[in-house]
This record gives C-alpha cells, sequence and structure tokens, in this order.
C-alpha cells in the first residue's frame, strides 16, 4: 500500500495508523532517504539541488517498492517522474490522500523542514503544487481519499474501506492483479 500527496496532507501520520490497523510495517520513503544520504532531505536539498534529489527519490521508490506487502509513506514530489507513477501503480495499491492547499497550509506553516515551502508566499507555491501535482496524483493512484477535516482514525476507516470496496481479499493488499 502506497500513500501519495501533497507534503503535508497526512501521509506519515495516516500511515503510521494504517499501518497498525493492518497489522503491516509502516515505511517512509523520506526516512530512508535521508538515511541513505547520511543527512536531512532539507541539506541535500539546498547543496545538490531538486534534480540530484530526485535521482536519490527514484532509486529509493524503486527499492522500496520492491518490498513485501508494507504501508509506503512517500515524499510529495514522488509522483513527478514517469517512471516513478508506473512502479508504484504496478507494484502496489496506490492511496492518493487528497488536501487542498488551503488544507494543508493550515497544517504545515510553522515547518521549517519543508524545503519547497521555504518561499515567501507558501500558500501561493502550494497551489502551484496542486495544480502542477493533482493530475500525477491522481494518475498514479487506485484510490483518492479526500482528506477534509476528518481525524486519522476516520481517514484511516475511509482507506480500508476503499480497499475492501475496490475487492482486496485482505485490506493489506498486495499489488493489483494482472488483467
Amino acid at each position: 500500500m502506497i500513500l501519495i500527496g501533497l507534503p503535508g496532507s497526512g501521509k506519515s501520520t495516516v500511515g503510521r495508523h494504517l499501518a497498525k490497523r493492518l497489522q503491516l510495517e509502516f515505511v517512509d520513503s523520506d526516512q530512508v532517504i535521508e538515511q541513505r544520504l547520511g543527512r536531512s532531505i532539507s541539506a541535500f536539498f539546498a547543496r545538490e539541488g531538486e534534480a540530484a534529489f530526485r535521482d536519490v527519490e527514484e532509486q529509493v521508490l524503486d527499492d522500496l517498492t520492491r518490498l513485501p506487502t508494507c504501508v509506503l509513506s512517500t515524499g510529495g514530489g514522488s509522483v513527478l517522474r514517469a517512471a516513478n507513477r508506473q512502479r508504484m501503480r504496478e507494484r502496489g495499491r496506490v492511496i492518493y490522500l487528497r488536501s487542498t492547499p488551503e488544507e494543508v497550509f493550515r497544517r504545515v506553516r510553522h515547518d521549517a523542514a519543508r524545503p519547497l515551502l521555504q518561499v515567501k508566499d507558501p500558500l501561493k507555491r502550494l497551489r502551484e503544487l496542486f495544480a502542477e501535482r493533482d493530475p500525477l496524483y491522481r494518475e498514479a493512484a487506485h484510490f483518492t481519499v479526500d482528506t477534509g477535516r476528518p481525524s486519522v482514525a476516520t481517514l484511516v476507516n475511509m482507506i480500508v474501506m476503499q480497499l475492501e470496496l475496490g475487492g482486496e481479499d485482505n485490506a493489506a493488499g498486495g499489488a493489483p492483479p494482472v488483467p
């Protein structure tokens, strides 16, 4: 199970709770990237640039999407590369946690650890990211869950229900069946 969405949409928080509910391992791709880099994403991003970061992210996602069934939280820009979208969609059930830019801004406005939001007008930047990425998230996703204001427990229940309605024998689900 792979969670995608804007930075601050709740992928890590919801992912941890979903993994606990489904009795699966939780993996955060950003944490794995930081372990491999030996430094924070922010520091790497500032020094090496976005393209170098996306190269590392692509390799990590390739590795992580080969793991046995787990709940994987991805970085907000993981969908920017077509190879990532294809691998995620082919190798797992992809859930798009859809949040409006305004909802995300409310959640992350004081978070200095998000490199793409360290700009003069972060809400404007979130609106730009949403406009650019929403079609890519939709392309990669098997299911979309609007985050709005529900509690984390409610979101987890919504995801489990989507998986069950989607015909998963086991709500944890692996890769979708090949037609």
